[in-house]
């Protein structure tokens, strides 16, 4: 680890020389640690450390943005002088007003020792746990497991000064058979917090019963979402509508209906970068602090994230604590999201259910319309028939077309165990419990 006073010296060092009328400086150090495993065994083990330095500059109205992961005085120089040769060529932006000004920022505890502290054997120790159990069962398993150290730090010449030692452990795993696949994973700030023999035995559990799948006629069925299906919900909604960008360009399903009940009165969504449950970040990348953003409440639309530049486009506005390092096409993103659990165990759905589909999670899911959060994708890795409050037999593979939105107005339970998992490489981190919902569109079958 760089540590907050290394971090601070390289800030400070670029602001001393810098000739804008503004200047940003975020720091993003870490390390990070991969155990891979196929075929139940370990294949590789990566460790890479790396830091990287983002300079912004503001002349005027016009912004410029260099980085580097060379940290020694001659590379950040360059790096300075290389964002404000960036800045002289760019048009005046009149939407831009400022960087941000600094505000208190609350105190969180995201980081954990142990998994600061977590070897390559103790890795292999959990990941072993997996493997012996896809070995006892005749069957293989693949998957990765990650533990990482991030620092981040953003300062910049109006005072805004942040510091952030965060840790994270992410495991998934895939275990197969000929005929059969099974899936888990799992996030958590604490290495210690994963139960490996529990993700293991729900993998090599759902590879086993869903041998020898049978084929389905596509159609209209009610489906029971497990959480790795429920999260891609959250992130196909965020990607499509939930940042200012879409809001005010006029393609988010939020678009003229804030307000306005869009889903189920049973569906609350938001982001909180401080809920301890998650794995917290109390500040984005321009140093703002994060605010709680409701997405849906109780139904009802109420509003999207922003970052400065979004929020000085609209009349009383101000960031929430969601941009993203500059720059970035997406705008202000969320991170750290919820939907609200219910009160409906697993098994509950599946005894309510007389006939419709068990879905373990959704792959190559993309956005087809985003005014109605409309997504193609495939069941994969488990996919069960349902009937009489059973499930009947594993089913092979569909692909669904469907609207999100759609989709979350015809909830008929909301599971009590949320999970908390990854997305978008690692960036997200999202908390969903499962869902039950009584109508979904299947539009095509797989030969698998």
């Amino acid at each position: 680890m760089l540590g907050k006073k290394r971090i601070q010296e390289i800030a400070d060092t670029i602001l001393a020389r810098s000739t804008a009328d503004q200047t940003e400086v975020v720091v993003v150090a870490g390390e990070e640690y991969l155990t891979r495993f196929a075929n139940s065994t370990i294949h590789q083990n990566v460790a890479e450390t790396n830091a990287e330095v983002r300079t912004r500059v503001v002349l005027g109205t016009r912004v410029g943005v260099a980085a580097t992961n060379n940290l020694d005085g001659e590379a950040l120089a360059a790096t300075l002088e290389s964002a404000l040769a960036i800045a002289r060529l760019q048009p005046e932006n009149p939407d831009f007003k400022s960087l941000p000004g600094p505000q208190p920022i609350p105190e969180v505890s995201a980081f954990s020792a142990a998994t600061a502290d977590c070897t390559p054997e103790q890795r292999a120790q959990g990941v072993g746990a997996i493997c012996l159990q896809a070995r006892d069962a005749g069957v293989v398993a693949s998957g990765a497991l990650t533990t990482s150290v991030v620092e981040l730090g953003v300062t910049n010449s109006l005072g805004v000064s942040a510091y952030l030692p965060t840790t994270y452990a992410d495991i998934n795993t895939v275990v197969m058979s000929d005929t059969s696949a099974g899936y888990a994973s799992a996030l958590a700030l604490d290495v210690n917090d994963l139960d490996f023999e529990t993700i293991g035995r729900e993998a090599v559990e759902k590879c086993l019963h869903s041998q020898n799948p049978r084929a389905l006629d596509p159609g209209e069925y009610a489906v029971i979402l497990e959480p790795y299906a429920v999260q891609d919900f959250l992130m196909m909604m965020s990607y499509t509508g939930l940042g200012a960008v879409a809001l005010q360009e006029g393609r988010s399903f939020m678009a003229g209906r804030i307000g306005e009940r869009i889903v189920d009165d049973r569906i609350s969504i938001w982001d909180d970068g401080l809920d301890p449950t998650g794995i917290p970040m109390p500040f984005d990348f321009e140093g703002v602090p994060k605010q709680r953003v409701d997405f849906f409440e109780r139904g009802v639309a109420r509003g999207v994230v922003y970052d400065s530049y979004r929020a000085g486009k609209e009349e009383g506005k101000t960031s929430t604590g969601h941009a993203l390092a500059a720059p970035n096409a997406m705008g202000p993103f969320p991170l750290n999201s919820f939907l609200a659990p219910g009160d409906t165990a697993l098994e509950e759905m599946i005894a309510s259910t007389e006939r419709g589909l068990y879905v373990t999670r959704f792959h190559y899911t993309r956005p087809v319309e985003p005014r109605q959060v409309v997504i193609t994708g495939m069941t994969r890795d488990g996919t069960f028939l349902v009937e009489n409050g059973q499930i009947a037999y594993p089913v092979k593979n569909l692909r669904f077309t469907q609207s999100y939105l759609e989709a979350l107005n015809h909830v008929e339970a909301i599971g009590n165990e949320p999970h908390l998992l990854s997305g978008f490489g690692g960036l997200l981190r999202n908390s969903v419990p499962a869902l039950k919902l009584g109508t979904f569109s299947f539009t095509g079958a797989t030969e698998f």
